[in-house]
């Protein structure tokens, strides 16, 4: 075993007048304060934005980049011969990825779920690809996030409950098999990565309860919620939100994922999340909105 820095995430203040959090997360490439907004680096970089305008102008704490993007363009050994993400694309703050799994929620009609894994058709070329839990563990220990997602898959909305219960026990299913894969490899450039469970279970309070539950189980660094900002109503996502908050540890950062606007940012923040993201602000700016 690698003797590296140790992670470490220190809940600094809680609101009295509502459950907002104050704190500081360590990692291998500095310090991130939350609550947080993470802009999106799809391809691992955040577009048309210089990084020292990121950094300097901006103030981003951490970027993200995306597996699924990644994974085919410019691909794992073009990253590793680079020595990951970091030196590849010249960010020397800490960096998230997520799993690629909302991407193959997104290519629906490319797409192919089974319990071994997902089978996609690539937007590029056509070419068929399969991500599995363990592969998808393997790929983000070579992109070489600090922050990294386990594998999941987020249903549409709306959704059945009968489909999106059967999807949240097969997200379970696979966040084990993520778990036993990370536990079996090792980070391969001198710092530690961290793993994050997702929460599904669409806007079922229930199916939220029973997923929260499950994931604050798994004693992980941090934990996310997934499956929200996927065109449900708002005040849903605020319901699911604040479900879902009230169950897991309040001693490890909470990561809403795809949130989103200012007033989301805000309204849920107010609920105890620490971490977000969203295409919106350089999405918005680069097509001159």
């Amino acid at each position: 075993m690698l003797s590296l820095p140790t992670l470490e995430f220190t809940l600094q203040h809680t609101d009295s007048a509502t459950k907002a959090r104050a704190g500081s997360l360590k990692t291998g490439h500095g310090e991130i304060l939350t609550p947080v907004f993470m802009p999106v680096g799809t391809a691992g970089t955040v577009k048309g934005v210089h990084q020292r305008e990121l950094k300097d102008d901006i103030g981003a704490q951490i970027i993200l980049g995306n597996t699924y993007h990644l994974y085919l363009r410019p691909g794992l050994d073009v990253i590793q011969n680079a020595g990951g993400l970091h030196k590849f694309n010249g960010w020397d703050k800490p960096m998230l990825t997520d799993s690629g799994g909302y991407q193959i929620f997104s290519l629906a009609n490319q797409r192919k779920l089974k319990e071994e894994g997902a089978t996609f058709k690539s937007h590029i070329d056509g070419s068929e690809h399969f991500f599995s839990p363990e592969n998808v563990m393997d790929t983000q220990r070579r992109i070489g996030a600090d922050i990294i997602m386990a594998f999941d898959e987020c249903t549409p909305y709306p959704c059945e409950y009968k489909y999106a219960k059967e999807s949240l026990a097969l997200t379970h299913r696979w966040l084990d098999r993520c778990i036993k894969r990370f536990g079996e490899t090792e980070p391969l450039y001198g710092y530690e990565q961290a793993l994050f469970p997702i929460v599904q279970g669409s806007v079922y309070t229930d199916l939220r309860i029973e997923s929260a539950e499950y994931i604050a189980s798994k004693n992980s660094f941090g934990n996310a919620i997934g499956g929200l900002s996927v065109g449900e109503p708002a005040e849903e996502m605020y319901a699911m939100t604040e479900v879902v908050t009230a169950i897991l540890p309040k001693d490890k950062p909470r990561y809403l994922m795809g949130v989103g606007t200012p007033m989301n940012i805000l309204e849920s923040i107010a609920l105890g999340i620490d971490m977000f993201d969203c295409v919106m602000p350089t999405r918005n700016a680069r097509h001159g909105l």
